[in-house]
């Protein structure tokens, strides 16, 4: 009997004795994952919804937070974050932006391209515009622009004013957006000789 009860109490001193691993899911390792995904990132508040739920006690209450995440140097994202407070939701919206980033090819700080953008009932028409015009655009889409390093642009939204549907429609122009290089290396000629041509 002694000795199993030595060997219990070895058991326990040995459990006790193991070092708690580090890490995990509490809040400083998920502000250090922040800090480490968007250093150099500018977040914008687009829309703050909130949602009341019925239930058999009454009413319950959840926000929901449209964010755009930009570097002001083509690369621009958009997220939407649900929670019960806030800012948690504007939190888990930063973080889906930051996964949705894309990378926008600008030159001489405008678009290089007339494009259009559809989604659902927003439509909004992009064109390339001087230099000094500025961005001529409003809400959302102004934001988005403004965020991803664009400093001159026409745009004109030819349907549709739901803030969701705004994002979600100059995302889809944008990803349609290709560099003179790009568009050279597609059709197999020179880049040069491409400019030059757009030019007469």
């Amino acid at each position: 009997m002694s000795t199993e009860n030595e060997n219990n109490k070895t058991e326990e001193v040995a459990k006790e004795a193991k070092p708690k691993r580090s890490g995990g899911r509490g809040p400083k390792a998920q502000a250090k994952k922040n800090e480490q995904m968007a250093p150099d990132f500018e977040e914008r508040v687009v829309a703050v919804n909130r949602v009341a739920k019925v239930v058999k006690g009454g009413r319950r209450f959840s926000f929901s937070a449209l964010v755009i995440v930009g570097d002001q140097k083509g690369n621009v994202g958009f997220g939407l974050g649900k929670a019960k407070e806030v800012p948690d939701a504007i939190r888990k919206a930063s973080q889906v932006a930051a996964k949705r980033m894309i990378h926008i090819p600008i030159e001489n700080g405008t678009l290089p391209h007339t494009v259009l953008g559809e989604f659902d009932a927003g439509k909004i028409l992009f064109k390339p515009a001087a230099e000094g015009t500025g961005v001529k655009a409003a809400g959302a889409c102004r934001t988005i622009l403004e965020l991803a390093g664009i400093k001159n642009v026409l745009t004109k939204s030819l349907r549709g004013s739901n803030p969701h549907n705004v994002v979600k429609a100059t995302f889809s122009a944008l990803k349609q957006v290709r560099s003179v290089e790009q568009v050279a290396k597609a059709r197999g000629v020179d880049a040069k000789s491409l400019r030059l041509s757009s030019a007469k």
